[in-house]
């Protein structure tokens, strides 16, 4: 099997050097050696195990990917960067003709889809990229299309806890506050109450101390309004090797669907990807 070249963006950030790490040891991916990165990024370049990767800012790529694509005229990029760079990077993306995955939360959803749609090249775009968590959130769809207004009457509450470097609120939480209002909650995105202190997530919610730099907890409670009943849903991620698998079969997913020239749908979630597998 050919390997698949993959461009990991967001290095020397530590999801993106998860990708990597896990890519340089994956036989189905030639991992590049460039990476898209922040204009207040001070290096040049990083170490990844034995690999050096060139970090091209902003103000570089448009003169950076002429020289990429002489080296790689197809690849797959593969974006875990920062929230204020999603729609920038899509719109490089598609002006580009690149396949990508957009595992990074944040930026204007809407617009980012719409961009995708302007374009030609097929990306997977998801608020999480774990498979068992797609999985989940599967459910939820289901129960909200088939049991709307369950919850009727239910006051929500939803908390998240990330590493405190994370930017933004949850995207995961955002969906389901989605499914959970289509079940009958009338809940606000903004309310979700997001954690970000370390001392607070090890003394108050008992996240292991050598995961406080990388996890990702949420909690969904369900209340009824006379106090009779009372239910949980929740969903706790140590580490980030978990996203691996799901954004790796994503990139295949997308090599397939690059090649379908024919093919007219562009816009696909992990739940697409996971209904092929």
């Amino acid at each position: 099997m050919e390997k698949i070249p993959i461009m990991i963006n967001g290095l020397p950030g530590n999801v993106a050097r998860t990708m990597a790490v896990a890519g340089l040891k994956d036989d189905r991916f030639l991992v590049m050696p460039f990476s898209l990165t922040g204009a207040d990024i001070p290096e040049a370049a990083v170490m990844v195990d034995e690999m050096e990767f060139s970090l091209v800012k902003p103000d570089k790529r448009d003169e950076k990917i002429k020289d990429i694509f002489s080296q790689y005229p197809f690849f797959i990029a593969v974006d875990y960067t920062h929230p204020s760079a999603v729609n920038g990077n899509a719109r490089f993306y598609i002006r580009n003709n690149i396949p990508f995955v957009m595992g990074t939360t944040g930026g204007d959803r809407e617009e980012l889809e719409q961009t995708v749609h302007q374009g030609s090249s097929p990306a997977v775009i998801a608020p999480n990229m774990a498979k068992q968590i797609v999985g989940l959130q599967a459910m939820m769809a289901y129960a909200a299309q088939t049991f709307p207004g369950l919850f009727c009457g239910y006051s929500l509450e939803v908390k998240e806890s990330h590493q405190q470097g994370k930017a933004d609120t949850s995207g995961t939480a955002r969906a389901m506050v989605g499914y959970f209002n289509d079940l009958g909650t009338d809940f606000n995105v903004e309310d979700i109450k997001q954690v970000r202190d370390p001392k607070v997530q090890e003394t108050q919610w008992n996240i292991p101390r050598e995961h406080l730099s990388g996890h990702g907890w949420h909690t969904y409670t369900l209340k009824a309004t006379d106090g009779s009943s009372l239910f949980e849903f929740k969903h706790n991620i140590n580490g980030r090797e978990i996203y691996v698998s799901g954004t790796f079969d994503a990139v295949l997913f997308l090599k397939e669907k690059a090649l379908l020239k024919e093919n007219k749908k562009l816009l696909f979630t992990m739940i697409d990807v996971m209904n092929q597998n």
